[in-house]
């Protein structure tokens, strides 16, 4: 854990949950675990304050509680990598909102900003969000609800059961017969709940997270598709659509290697679900074109042939492009060329580096260098006895690139690029508070006009108490907030193909 990583949290708890939960984060950030007492010593904030933290950091997911080592009292833990999801929960519901529609989405909504809460209460709060409220609308959000379930998009929150029979602490434990169980809600319970007629909701007990894991899944998926897309063509990213289908079906999702997939499958399943004639008739072209890119390979000739997609090296192609991607944008064509270059080689001479790269020697050494600088490239040195003055041993110095020590590096930048843009962000809305209300009160002001009818010369009238410095300078704060959270979003994205990398590395 680091420091960049640390200031990045301390920003995202502080901006979604205020700054008592703020302290009581940081506090267990720079800690591995914390008792209570400990936690109320080191923070001096009364006991029930950091009861209160600790609980909404529970509640989210973005802390875990265990036993010490010695099984006399609990310990807590925060789960850094929770809390960057945070910032990934718009995401989240749009992917939700594009697969499967609006009354989805609120769902998803609601059930992220509640944490953990019973399916009855989700469904009310999103009927009350609704523009309409009736019978038909809370049959239809609970038929979603339950679709969400049935696709393990939400999932039931685990069960606190005890450590020992004699011990107060509890562990949490995950039923896997019954995490996608939607229990019966019955209608006239849900209605009866609505109207205030009851107080006891009919699936009291039972609480549902959103399941973060298959989310992930659909990111990993779609990046992998994407740049099939990218470099061959839309019908081959068709094509390995359904090489993950049939993936599922026979391999847990986070393998490193798939099962053998048979060709005579593959080609069934595009035949049943596909109108694409093109990729059925060229399927085994398209196959070779993505076996050429080294996203499948082949693993035996039964059933016309079997493939299996090998996660690991697929995910380090993707690093690699990302890589160099990032030296293009940063230092240039010529220098992405040259660690490509050395990258090949994977050992080279500063020499053989202008030559394979056709760069001139002068500027050849001075990018070479700069990349060493910004620790793209690593050197090694090897002594050989003899062939210097009165034998003394000569030196050579071969430059290489490590993978790994990049991604952490980049890993690094992205948190602090993060925390740069979400400051700069909340700075402007803090300079520009005053402005921004007036102009939020007035944009309700005058959609209640509209609604009353009034005439259009007297809404004019009423927007121009916004003086025109002040609309440009709403303007000018309205542009640089959104091009800073598309900046946050493509960070966060990158953060998130560096973060699957090392998954993959570590397994």
């Amino acid at each position: 854990m680091s420091i960049q990583l640390g200031k990045l949290c301390s920003c995202i708890v502080q901006q979604h949950f205020g700054e008592v939960v703020r302290i009581v984060a940081d506090d267990l950030f720079a800690a591995v675990a914390k008792t209570l007492p400990m936690i109320v010593k080191s923070t001096q904030l009364s006991k029930s304050e950091v009861c209160r933290a600790l609980a909404v950091l529970l509640k989210f997911s973005l802390a875990r509680f265990q036993p010490n080592k010695a099984g006399t009292t609990t310990e807590y833990i925060l789960d850094h990598e929770r809390v960057l999801m945070v910032l990934r929960y718009p995401r989240y519901v749009h992917l939700i909102q594009t697969k499967f529609g609006h009354e989805s989405a609120i769902l998803t909504e609601e059930l992220l900003r509640a944490g953990y809460q019973t399916a009855s209460y989700v469904i009310l709060k999103a009927t009350s969000i609704s523009d309409v409220k009736n019978k038909n609308t809370i049959t239809t959000l609970r038929q979603k609800f339950a679709d969400m379930v049935s696709m393990n998009y939400f999932m039931r929150a685990p069960d606190a059961k005890p450590i020992e029979a004699n011990s107060e602490l509890v562990m949490l434990e995950y039923e896997d017969s019954r995490l996608f169980q939607m229990p019966e809600l019955d209608l006239r319970k849900l209605l009866d709940l609505q109207e205030g007629k009851s107080t006891k909701a009919p699936d009291e007990g039972i609480h549902w997270v959103v399941n973060l894991e298959k989310f992930h899944l659909d990111f990993r998926d779609a990046i992998m598709v994407n740049a099939i897309e990218r470099m061959i063509d839309a019908n081959a990213a068709e094509c390995l659509k359904f090489l993950l289908q049939l993936m599922y079906s026979r391999t847990k999702p986070w393998e490193m290697v798939s099962n053998p997939i048979p060709l005579v499958e593959l080609k069934q399943l595009c035949e049943k679900k596909s109108s694409n004639l093109e990729l059925i008739k060229f399927l085994e072209q398209y196959i070779a074109a993505i076996e050429s890119v080294n996203f499948i390979s082949k693993f035996g000739d039964m059933g016309g042939g079997q493939y299996t997609l090998n996660m690991k090296k697929i995910h380090e192609q993707l690093i690699w492009s990302c890589i160099e991607n990032i030296i293009t944008e940063k230092y240039g064509s010529k220098s992405a060329r040259i660690f490509r270059v050395i990258r090949i080689k994977k050992y080279i001479e500063q020499e053989d580096i202008q030559k394979e790269a056709m760069v001139p020697a002068k500027e050849a050494k001075q990018l070479t260098y700069k990349l060493l600088e910004e620790n793209f490239l690593q050197i090694q040195t090897f002594r050989k006895p003899g062939g210097g003055n009165a034998g003394a041993p000569k030196s050579f110095f071969l430059f290489y690139v490590n993978q790994t020590q990049i991604v952490s590096m980049l890993l690094e930048t992205c948190y602090k690029s993060l925390y740069n843009s979400i400051t700069r962000s909340t700075h402007d809305k803090s300079v520009n508070k005053r402005l921004i209300e007036k102009s939020q009160r007035l944009d309700s002001i005058v959609e209640a006009m509209k609604d009353r009818g009034e005439s259009e010369e007297y809404i004019a009238e009423i927007q121009e108490t916004l003086t025109p410095p002040e609309k440009e300078i709403l303007q000018k704060v309205k542009i640089r907030v959104k091009s800073l959270y598309s900046a946050e979003i493509g960070i966060d994205e990158t953060i998130f193909l560096l973060k699957l990398y090392q998954q993959y590395q570590k397994k």
